[in-house]
């Protein structure tokens, strides 16, 4: 039976410590909310850079033709659809997500788009995946990570389902390296983007919790060393936007 005093029993959800199977079902519910609205949203929230910082990450990817791609906490395609035009029609990606509702409003926009093809959708928890050993050539996750309950466990399984050789890719907020603008991004991130979230989606507190998440995410440093702990070389980052957002890359041997 676990201790509920013992500190391995709790996480983060947001600011608040938490059950971990509590985290479990209180973020499920914050994106149980936004799923409609999340595509909207992201726009809103990054004025559309978040495409970009998309695109870069992609870059850093070095995928190809006739590869086999994990897309993590997909949500609605975003990512997996870029991999699905890299990888063509010789190649998969593996369209992933945790919460039925995101993966479900993410398969009707791939499909939507013509991408059926070349992109499977699984429902499936980051921290254990449903997949074979070296299965992949990339392992991607795109703003997913600080939601996921056990991050080494999670960077674990993705260093497992990697090919020899393979990489991969963390894409997510992170910490500014220029102290104004820090300041500025705590104001927007606490005041502003919860109003915004009540007037878009009528959930003022799935944002308040997102914006929480953001600051409670490990730094770029911490996290390229929890990557190398779980087994992957030549780990490294790029900041974006001064370090708003980060993509960190790491190789599996």
């Amino acid at each position: 039976m676990s201790d509920p005093n013992n500190r391995q029993d709790t996480t983060h959800f947001g600011f608040e410590t938490v059950k971990r199977e509590e985290k479990v079902k209180r973020v499920a519910g914050v994106f149980h909310s936004v799923a409609a609205q999340y595509d909207l949203m992201n726009d809103l929230m990054s004025a559309g850079i978040h495409r970009l910082w998309k695109r870069f990450a992609l870059e850093v990817s070095g995928v190809r033709p006739g590869q086999r791609v994990l897309d993590l906490a997909a949500g609605t395609g975003d990512i997996s659809m870029l991999f699905a035009d890299r990888v063509g029609p010789t190649g998969t990606v593996v369209m992933s997500d945790i919460n039925d509702s995101m993966l479900g409003v993410g398969r009707d926009r791939v499909t939507d788009r013509g991408y059926a093809g070349n992109i499977e959708f699984v429902l499936a928890n980051a921290e254990k995946l449903p997949f074979a050993s070296n299965s992949f050539d990339i392992v991607s996750i795109g703003f997913g990570l600080r939601n996921v309950t056990d991050k080494d466990a999670a960077l674990a399984e993705m260093h497992r389902v990697l090919k020899p050789g393979g990489r991969v890719l963390v894409l997510e907020f992170s910490k500014p390296v220029i102290e104004p603008l820090s300041r500025l991004y705590d104001l927007y991130s606490f005041s502003l983007l919860p109003k915004i979230g009540r007037i878009v989606t009528g959930d003022e507190d799935s944002y308040r919790y997102l914006a929480e998440s953001i600051r409670m995410h490990p730094d770029q440093e911490t996290l390229r060393g929890m990557m190398e702990k779980a087994g992957l070389v030549k780990c490294e980052y790029f900041n974006m936007t001064a370090g708003i957002v980060a993509v960190h890359r790491g190789f599996k041997a």
